[in-house]
């Protein structure tokens, strides 16, 4: 039997589904969730307000969440990351953590057409918890604008989802 852990993380334009698949990977035995969204509004409230702060608070989290998560992988317990690999520069911070490890890793890539994120994106809109954000369709595609599917050639195990 195989108990070696595993990285599970994620790329998909927004409301694509990846926090719905992560969480549902994270019922795995031995294996635990750990999400950028919730450490980010819990580290830094009220701060994130556009995408500058955004990248500005997530860089911050890195460093510090990077030893967690390698401390974890090395003591054979499954980390599913639901922090966004949505491009090259984003995937790199992955690559670090798989270097560091030597972990197995997959790379979920949710392969969603436009009309179906904005569709979603409606409806989480409509059921957001009390304090959480609302995406406008504007913010959607300014932040689609940035979004780079993974290529071959950067290595990582990819299972799509279409």
């Amino acid at each position: 039997m195989d108990t070696q852990a595993e990285l599970h993380f994620f790329c998909g334009k927004m409301a694509a589904g990846k926090s719905t698949l992560a969480l549902k990977l994270s019922l795995q035995k031995n294996t635990i969730l750990i999400v950028e969204d919730i450490w980010l509004s819990k580290l830094f409230p009220d701060e994130i307000i556009d995408i500058q702060s955004y990248i500005k608070y997530s860089a911050r989290l890195k460093p510090i969440i990077s030893e967690h998560i390698l401390n974890l992988l090395n003591i054979g317990i499954s980390v599913v990351l639901d922090f966004p690999a949505n491009t090259v520069t984003q995937r790199e911070w992955f690559t670090k953590i798989i270097n560091k490890s030597q972990a197995k890793h997959t790379l979920h890539y949710v392969n969603t057409s436009d009309d179906t994120c904005l569709e979603q994106l409606k409806i989480r809109n409509r059921n957001k918890p009390v304090g959480g954000a609302f995406t406008s369709d504007e913010e959607f595609y300014e932040i689609s604008q940035y979004f780079q599917e993974p290529a071959t050639n950067e290595n990582f195990n990819i299972k799509t989802y279409s």
